[in-house]
């Protein structure tokens, strides 16, 4: 195959997708209020700069935004040796009873997470850490073990009949990005999510949210303009740089993403007027629409994505509409009973790739080398780099905690 599944086409190279990000512009801490950042509009080659209380006044009528509502959890853990060593864990995904996030956090007395481990020379298979942790009035004793050392799986075992959710607010941290470089203090607790957060599981938070307060949802809910919900778990993958020397060798974590049929319909009713907040609900709704195209094609029911899966089809023009592909899903729930669609996609996005449902997006400045870089660069083509350079010298914010842009596709 191909670099980006055409016959000889040019290859990515990560050099093109670069630009020097200066420390200082990487934003430490939020603003507040949150609206009061920066907002920089970009459509048909214009740039324009305004605060993002304006975005209302950019948003057609009849617009629809799809927001991702998934909410950090504290997933960052410390435990503490007898020794005095103490070892990190980041929870990143769960394994047993359940790979499904919600119905995970609703675990009682034991469970399974795939997880990050600092200092893990330090714990030695066969070995139980242990914590005491006051679980509302009750304390709690939560120890774990490996499940499998290899694969830095980790099992968590406590007595008592808390849910899991209850046990890992009690135990843990707010991950911070790495990039951020300092530790999670209490306020972050509060700004690391947006104000519309609702299913917990997320190891990082949809950060193109972070800007919205009520009083901007209010705005636009009086002008008219639709909003509609799902929830993909972001998860630690979304900071990893792209090292690969060949870009489409780069590895995609796999991220679980759960979609009502409410919102399949809501899609449906609005396939040409989609505005989606992140790139988390932009590969979300792109993922959706792929998972359509496997339903008409016959290729099976089951809702997984992989990460080079539409370039062989966008290359051989096999790209039915948005309509279709939509409709091929309502009526799978629907034939299956289903409310709620739970799937897993690593779906990449580059230059070369054409969106089938975004038409907008709003989305903070990204690392260079990354991939959301390249997926910023397939949304509005070569102007991606004038786009970064206006807003590097015209002082903006940058990553996580910085200020925003409303892109509209090329």
């Amino acid at each position: 195959m191909e670099e980006n599944g055409r016959p000889n086409a040019e290859p990515i190279r990560l050099r093109d997708y670069t630009y020097h990000l200066p420390d200082e512009r990487i934003a430490r801490y939020p603003l507040s209020p949150r609206d009061s950042s920066r907002l920089l509009v970009y459509g048909q080659g214009t740039l324009e700069h305004r605060r993002f209380t304006d975005l209302p006044r950019y948003l057609p009528a009849d617009t629809l935004l799809v927001f991702n509502n998934t909410k950090v959890i504290p997933a960052r853990a410390y435990f503490q040796k007898p020794t005095g060593a103490t070892v990190e864990v980041l929870l990143l995904h769960p394994e047993l009873p359940t790979r499904v996030i919600n119905d995970a956090m609703l675990v009682r007395r034991e469970c399974v997470w795939a997880c990050m481990i600092g200092n893990k020379k330090r714990w030695k298979p066969g070995e139980v850490l242990s914590a005491t942790l006051t679980v509302g009035t009750q304390e709690v004793l939560l120890e774990a073990s490996y499940a499998d050392y290899d694969q830095n799986q980790v099992r968590l075992r406590w007595v008592s009949d808390h849910t899991f959710l209850d046990v890992v607010q009690a135990l843990g941290e707010i991950p911070l990005p790495p990039y951020l470089k300092r530790g999670t203090e209490a306020s972050d607790k509060h700004t690391y999510q947006t104000v519309y957060a609702r299913h917990e599981g997320a190891v990082a938070a949809p950060t193109a949210g972070l800007h919205f307060t009520d009083q901007v949802l209010e705005q636009l809910a009086a002008q008219g303009t639709q909003r509609a919900f799902l929830a993909l778990h972001v998860g630690a993958g979304t900071f990893q740089p792209i090292k690969a020397s060949t870009v489409t060798e780069h590895r995609m974590h796999a991220e679980q993403v759960v979609y009502s049929r409410e919102l399949v319909g809501q899609l449906l009713e609005k396939a040409d007027q989609i505005v989606a907040v992140g790139t988390t609900s932009l590969r979300s709704l792109e993922s959706l629409y792929w998972y359509g195209v496997k339903l008409l094609r016959r290729e099976g029911t089951s809702f997984w994505i992989e990460k080079l899966y539409p370039y062989p089809l966008l290359a051989a023009g096999q790209v039915p509409s948005a309509p279709a592909a939509l409709a091929a899903v309502a009526e799978h729930m629907d034939e299956a009973g289903l409310s709620e669609l739970v799937g897993e996609t690593e779906i990449f996005i580059f230059p070369g790739y054409r969106f089938q449902l975004c038409r907008g997006l709003i989305t903070n400045f990204h690392q260079p080398d990354s991939t959301l870089i390249l997926l910023v660069a397939a949304f509005v083509g070569p102007d991606w780099r004038r786009l970064y350079d206006e807003a590097l010298s015209e002082g903006y914010r940058f990553l996580s905690y910085g200020d925003s842009s409303l892109l509209w596709r090329s």
